[in-house]
């Protein structure tokens, strides 16, 4: 008897109800934990997404493309399988997926981290038999600081620099983490400007509904005195580019898991470094696959083997599977221009 859920050249699959969850090939029936560029892929006949994501695979795949969208804990019957969303707390309107049929229950994780940034909706644990998680980060080294400690370093930094008259440009994936990065900042300091691919994200997450000040583009600064003070925030795509010349005299910033590596630091070579991760540290991972009751985890897209050997050894059927997802390393493919 087949797996609920099987992981095929496509994706993952469920034949039962005969839909793929995050397919990376073009398949009929596609449910999309989130719009992120690797979880949610262009040349499906039908999307399934939350509301906050319907306006990105839009903006992202084209307009015309045909999505239903399902708030979280709303139950659907696909073919007899009944389908729901519940907050994974990665960005806004990211969400596991709970499949269940004839009293088994699967649940794939899509990309997730537990700490409430305030602006997703917070992580909710899912019972199930299984669960399919990410480890992005998982191995024990990866230990994130509170977000609240982030942001006041994050906000001293970008005073220090408006004090002597530097631009602060902070590089941040367009989709979550920019929203969550711009909802940290103390407005006080000074104005904040955005890329256009950050911008168009922003106000369509804005006008879907997301309680989220409105963001200004670049092009709207009064004169190029107003970028002195202030902070940018821009894709990682527009690192390096020409488009920075316009904000010189200007300090760099990442904000990304990975720099808590020092490898990444180096080769990223930014004024300054923030940890901030929107997936879930090691013990945020241990804690989450804990609070699903699950008798059997698959880990997958990140430090699988060394997370699933940590399960094994706690007595936890655990296997490795590798998918086409990339985590926090994705580059989104934004545009540079403007």
């Amino acid at each position: 008897m087949p797996d609920l859920l099987e992981f095929t050249s496509r994706g993952i699959y469920c034949s039962a109800g005969d839909f793929y969850i995050d397919p990376w090939k073009p398949v009929e029936r596609a449910v999309v934990t989130h719009a992120h560029s690797d979880h949610a892929r262009p040349g499906m006949q039908h999307y399934l997404a939350h509301p906050y994501s319907e306006p990105i695979l839009r903006l992202r795949l084209g307009g015309q493309i045909s999505v239903q969208a399902l708030d979280y804990n709303q139950l659907l019957n696909l073919n007899g399988v009944k389908v729901s969303f519940h907050p994974s707390g990665h960005l806004p309107g990211a969400a596991q997926v709970r499949v269940e049929h004839k009293g088994e229950i699967w649940v794939a994780s899509g990309d997730y981290k537990l700490e409430n940034d305030g602006l997703s909706a917070p992580f909710e644990p899912v019972q199930c038999h299984t669960f399919i998680s990410e480890c992005t980060f998982g191995l024990p080294v990866f230990v994130w600081e509170k977000q609240e400690q982030i942001f006041q370093k994050l906000n001293a930094w970008w005073r220090s620099n408006a004090e002597k008259g530097i631009c602060s440009i902070v590089f941040a994936y367009g989709l979550g983490k920019a929203q969550r990065v711009f909802s940290g900042l103390n407005h006080e300091i000074g104005p904040v400007f955005m890329h256009t691919a950050v911008h168009n994200i922003h106000e369509a997450l804005r006008n879907k509904g997301l309680p989220i000040l409105p963001g200004r583009r670049r092009e709207e600064a009064g004169s190029k005195e107003e970028y002195r003070s202030a902070l940018v925030l821009a894709p990682p795509s527009a690192f390096g580019s020409p488009w920075l010349k316009a904000f010189s005299p200007f300090q760099t910033a990442v904000c990304s898991g990975w720099m808590a590596i020092r490898g990444y630091r180096r080769r990223s070579n930014p004024d300054k470094a923030f940890v901030l991760s929107d997936h879930a540290d090691w013990p945020g991972l241990l804690s989450a696959v804990k609070a699903t009751g699950a008798g059997r985890v698959i880990a997958t897209h990140g430090y699988t083997a060394s997370f699933a050997r940590y399960l094994r050894e706690t007595g936890l059927k655990t296997e490795e599977v590798e998918t086409r997802f990339s985590g926090e390393l994705v580059e989104e493919k934004e545009t540079t221009e403007s």
